[in-house]
């Protein structure tokens, strides 16, 4: 076993790079916290996701240490290699006091060491922190296990989702923003019917979509017409979306724009280029996915035609009124190893430290940089420098330092936008948080979805491409619902109940 001696050493090696992960030391000097202090001399170890090329210049870490009282030892892990990483430092017990996880969807792989002990709950102190106090209560729902909290979120919007289409057809037209589902569905038979590009030609569709039942067109209209967001709740039970009458509503939605050729009919195998190449040169009038992608597709539309203009638009109202569905609201999360942290006081010291990061301007120092040298203010936005190469070197890196986010942080700074419609997309965003629809299954469990869940749902999602290209009825789809129930489903729903009505009695 030659291989032995080697693999020792190289263990050896990662736990003498990683000794300074140990606990906080070091002489009082309150700075944060409130009442708990933060120590001149503290040390505190971090693993931080790093998505450049390469590891960061020190200048925003030597004013984040001066503001924030602390030293920091951040290992800055490559993204390809985050978790293996991450996983080698648990086999060999040397994590660091905070550990950002790789992203949102690492969170569910985590569950069971979290219920093992190996990380703080940290739920009960955050009362005492003001910043920390004020991440918003859905997105902690979100990220928590079995009802208690053990991690902090880097924010992002709960809903990005609206409707993209040519102004400058619609103007033609004499049409207005749809206001309504009807009025939605003329948008798209006018764009595809009246030659909106003055050809003579009918040779425009309506809609552009993509084989994406998520981020494609498909689920935002489902939330216009009021189906659940992932799963609802029907008779007091918790069911998954595509078993209630609005899903059924949505798909025969877009059946009926199949059947009419108000949509690319290839849509069930269509990529994201291709179909955004169909509004970037002027086969359709409308995408429906992010409203910020507006700035992209505008600027490629414009080269295109240069009289071309898009708009955006997000309330579109449905039998139930008026409803978005909501992402979970976290780009990452951070937890807190026992082994690294060994005391509640101590845990309270590093916690002050993460209030901290949740300051105007500590909050702006990681996410912008240096003002005059990595952006400037103008009318209170900032505007980043445009030696992108700067910024990617200095500032980008300490961007996945950031807890919570502009609508938990007052006082940080907003972008200015030169495309008034990117503009726009910006605060319809906003818009979007008075009308989500959650998901309630979000910090829910079930092992078998956890082994099977992905492979049944393929089933739901072939059948519901099927039934909206005319290939099977109600029924045809009902079967395939029935189909999934027996070959795992109905196990999924029990858990799931099980799991939240756990939550319930805390």
């Amino acid at each position: 076993m030659k291989w032995l001696p080697c693999m020792l050493a190289g263990l050896l090696m990662m736990m003498l790079l990683s000794g300074c992960s140990g606990f906080l030391t070091g002489s009082a000097n309150p700075a944060g916290g409130q009442g708990h202090a933060v120590n001149d001399n503290v040390t505190l170890s971090i693993f931080a996701n790093l998505h450049t090329a390469q590891i960061p210049k020190d200048t925003i870490e030597l004013l984040l240490e001066e503001k924030t009282g602390v030293k920091l030892d951040i290992q800055w892990i490559p993204n390809d290699s985050y978790d293996e990483k991450v996983n080698a430092s648990i086999a060999t017990g040397t994590l660091p006091q905070a550990m950002y996880l790789k992203n949102a969807a690492s969170l569910p792989a985590y569950k069971d060491k979290i219920r093992s002990g190996m990380f703080w709950e940290i739920g009960p102190y955050l009362h005492e922190f003001p910043s920390l106090s004020g991440l918003k209560p859905e997105v902690m729902n979100n990220i928590s296990v079995d009802g208690k909290l053990y991690g902090l979120y880097q924010e992002r919007a709960l809903s990005r989702q609206g409707l993209i289409y040519r102004k400058d057809w619609a103007d033609k037209l004499s049409l207005s923003a749809p206001e309504t589902l009807d009025e939605l569905y003329e948008m798209l038979k006018a764009f595809t019917e009246n030659d909106p590009d003055g050809n003579g030609i009918r040779d425009t569709i309506g809609l552009a979509d993509r084989s994406d039942l998520i981020y494609g067109a498909f689920k935002t209209v489902s939330s216009y017409f009021g189906t659940p967001n992932g799963w609802g709740f029907m008779d007091g039970a918790l069911l998954p979306e595509f078993m209630f009458p609005e899903y059924i509503h949505t798909m025969a939605f877009f059946r009926r724009l199949h059947e009419e050729g108000l949509i690319n009919r290839n849509f069930p195998v269509t990529g994201k280029a291709d179909q955004q190449d169909l509004l970037i040169n002027g086969k359709a009038g409308m995408y429906i996915g992010a409203m910020g992608d507006i700035i992209s597709l505008e600027a490629k539309l414009k080269t295109n035609n240069p009289t071309a203009s898009l708009d955006v638009h997000n309330r579109v109202h449905g039998p139930k009124g008026y409803g978005v569905w909501a992402a979970q609201g976290y780009g990452t999360v951070v937890l807190f190893p026992k082994s690294a942290v060994r005391t509640e006081e101590e845990l309270k010291k590093v916690l002050s430290f993460f209030d901290q990061l949740m300051s105007p301007e500590v909050a702006n120092l990681i996410y912008w940089g240096v003002e005059g040298k990595h952006y400037e203010i103008e009318n209170g936005m900032a505007i980043p420098s445009g030696d992108q190469k700067l910024t990617d070197r200095d500032v980008k890196p300490y961007q996945a330092l950031l807890i919570g986010g502009p609508s938990t942080i007052g006082g940080m700074l907003q972008p200015k936008f030169s495309l008034p419609a990117k503009e726009k997309a910006e605060k319809l965003t906003l818009d979007n948080e008075s009308m989500l629809i959650n998901d309630p299954a979000a910090p829910l469990d079930s092992a078998t979805f956890n082994e099977r869940g992905v492979r049944l749902y393929e089933r739901i999602m072939d059948a519901t491409y099927l039934f909206m290209l005319g290939m099977i009825d109600e029924d045809g789809f009902q079967a395939e619902v029935d189909r999934w129930l027996q070959e795992g489903g109905q196990q999924i729903i029990d858990e799931y109940n099980v799991s939240y009505n756990k939550g319930i009695a805390g």
